[in-house]
């Protein structure tokens, strides 16, 4: 570290090449509200990235920061293992009584370490314990995280190649639509499970994303859902939704499944289960899965992160708003009526619109525009990123809070983006 000069020389001298979105947003961040960052040298910038999900209720909610502040002026328990606390209590009682209680949802709670991953990890581990299996089956262009048996899971061969070994334990099978020709990938997977010499293994899980955020906002339909939770169910596998991302109201609902009334056997939550953008994991369980767990067979240092405990309990307050999630579907209709517009007047640019709720975005059938929208878009002020298989499609998950005309003007800055583009390849 001798002789590196102070300043951003730092970044690159010093931070490991693995980083990635400081590559394609070069700004100094310093101070950040609701959906507005502002980089160091004062510049403001519309944010529909919102921390790849993890800030569902926009940057420093006033009240959820002002909780996390008194928490520790009060000098009590940050830090506590899996012990019982004030703050678990609290966040417990609130999350029984706000979100599982009304839908009738009976799991218990399992705290894991602080990363996404770490809790489909735990999903993985109990759902073997439980069928006494070890395959699981996961879907083309899933995304479940970057730990070993997370990453077998996942199927960027990108991301997976980084492993330097193996594997293993994991059944890829095509998602909904995957095969665009009206192939039916849920009747697929099922003869091959129902075939004793299909060369399939019965699997200990079934593992999905209603909708997959990362592989390109692709949206599982009901029927398909309702499908592969009725399939897990006759071939004893536990069903595994990863809501780590599409969870905690991004796609409507505050769990993306509800639309397809179905009840997963484990649900895994992050991202914004904190509500401030804090670590923190969470793992659904059924009951009679649960004592399938001896203590301490999964755990971690960071499994009881106590700030986060406080501001994921004042978060819930929001889900309680019947106008906060009325406006849900109006900002959503409002994102679908903008994209569609452009998709509309730039047809030769060769658009789709991806998504729902609140996380919607466009596809390019020509890859690099997404990218370049992406950088063009960061220039005029606005924070979005690509996502998909070949970074072909251009992410938008604006803060659940935003309001009708702050979303406008995000737009407004990608429509300008666009129409640029239009032109030059026009000309």
């Amino acid at each position: 570290m001798t002789g590196i000069a102070d300043g951003d020389s730092i970044f690159e001298a010093a931070e490991s090449q693995v980083r990635s979105y400081c590559r394609r947003f070069p700004a100094v961040l310093s101070r950040a509200r609701g959906h507005l960052v502002h980089d160091e040298q004062g510049r403001a910038y519309i944010d529909f990235f919102m921390g790849a999900g993890a800030l569902n209720y926009g940057h420093n909610d006033p009240r959820i920061k002002r909780a996390v502040i008194d928490y520790l002026d009060g000098d009590n328990i940050v830090h506590s293992l899996d012990f019982h606390t004030v703050a678990k209590r609290a966040f417990m009682q609130r999350f029984h009584d706000v979100v599982l209680a009304p839908r009738g949802l009976d799991y218990r709670m399992q705290f894991t370490g602080p990363t996404g991953a770490n809790v489909v990890e735990a999903a993985l581990k109990l759902a073997r314990k439980v069928t006494g299996r070890e395959p699981v089956v996961a879907f083309t262009n899933a995304f479940h995280g970057m730990s070993l048996g997370a990453l077998a899971a996942t199927g960027s061969r990108y991301h997976r190649q980084a492993a330097g070994q193996p594997l293993s334990g994991v059944i890829r099978m095509p998602y909904d639509g995957y095969m665009d020709d009206g192939f039916d990938t849920l009747a697929y997977l099922e003869r091959m499970l129902d075939d004793p010499s299909s060369g399939m293994d019965l699997p200990a899980a079934i593992l999905v994303e209603t909708v997959q955020a990362e592989g390109g906002l692709n949206v599982a339909s009901k029927a398909w859902l309702q499908g592969l939770s009725a399939l897990a169910a006759r071939q004893g596998a536990l069903l595994i939704v990863d809501d780590i991302q599409s969870g905690c109201g991004r796609t409507g609902p505050f769990f993306s499944f509800e639309r397809a009334d179905i009840v997963p056997d484990i649900v895994c939550l992050s991202k914004s289960l904190s509500g401030l953008g804090l670590p923190m994991s969470m793992a659904l369980i059924r009951p009679d899965h649960d004592e399938n767990w001896r203590p301490g067979e999964h755990n971690g240092t960071f499994r009881g992160n106590n700030l986060a405990f406080v501001a994921g309990a004042v978060a819930l307050d929001y889900w309680q708003s019947p106008a906060f999630i009325q406006s849900l579907d109006q900002r959503a209709a409002q994102m679908h009526r903008r994209l569609d517009t452009l998709v509309r007047d730039h047809g030769a640019l060769g658009m789709e619109r991806r998504g729902l709720g609140l996380m919607q975005g466009l596809k390019f059938q020509d890859p690099s525009l997404a990218e370049t929208v992406s950088t063009a878009a960061f220039a005029e002020g606005l924070i979005a990123e690509t996502c998909g298989p070949r970074d072909e499609v251009l992410k938008f998950m604006p803060p659940l809070t935003v309001g009708e005309a702050d979303l406008d003007e995000g737009f407004d800055r990608l429509e300008t983006v666009v129409h640029r583009l239009a032109a030059t390849a026009t000309a």
